[in-house]
């Protein structure tokens, strides 16, 4: 998750559970009552907080997951190719020895 979207979710359930709490508190009931009410909202946003931690945490590892895999397929397509290139210049050098070996046999 970018941390502009985290920031803006951290604002949100911030404001969320002030604008919560300060209606619970202008509200019209008992004491007992209303710090039932918040204790109730305390726990609600705290399990909505937990909930959406883990969340982001199963995107980033699955993420995570995804780059690891382009990067090893990158990697074995990079050394697919140099190997490739590899065998190349060693037929070419043999070639070339091969040559040599005419040439200085021919002197």
């Amino acid at each position: 998750m970018s941390s502009l979207k985290e920031n803006t979710l951290l604002a949100l359930l911030a404001g969320a559970a002030i604008g919560a709490g300060i209606g619970v508190l202008y509200a019209p009931d008992k004491g007992t009552k209303t710090r039932k009410k918040i204790k109730q909202k305390a726990e609600d946003t705290r399990h909505d907080i937990s909930e959406r931690v883990s969340h982001a945490k199963a995107d980033l590892t699955k993420s995570v997951n995804e780059k690891k895999q382009e990067i090893k397929e990158k990697l074995d397509e990079t050394i697919s190719h140099m190997n490739g290139r590899a065998e190349d210049i060693i037929s070419s050098l043999e070639r070339k020895l091969e040559e040599l070996k005419k040439m200085e046999a021919q002197k």
